[in-house]
């Protein structure tokens, strides 16, 4: 799913709401998540997941068009662990 899918959702299921108000409803919520996890914070929605960020360490990777080494610096990647009910319904049979 892609945001237009999900804010045409999100108009279908809440007639009431205009669609510039969803979309800006939207925007606060993933704005949120984002500002939380850039100030090393973790976003947790029970029943679906937690979003968190992990380290990563400073490594030498290859440049792929070249084979020549290059730095890869330290850096903090987003990571998301699916809560125990979305696990539950993506298992069951």
């Amino acid at each position: 799913m892609i945001r237009s899918e999900l804010l045409q959702l999100l108009e279908e299921e809440n007639p009431g709401l205009r669609s510039d108000e969803i979309e800006k409803i939207l925007d606060i919520f993933f704005d949120n998540i984002i500002e939380r996890l850039a100030e090393g914070g973790r976003v947790e929605l029970r029943g679906f997941g937690a979003f968190s960020t992990r380290a990563r360490e400073p490594r030498k990777g290859r440049n792929p068009r070249t084979g020549e080494a290059v730095d890869v610096p330290a850096k903090r990647v987003p990571y998301f662990k699916p809560g125990k009910e979305m696990r539950a319904r993506l298992n069951a049979d």
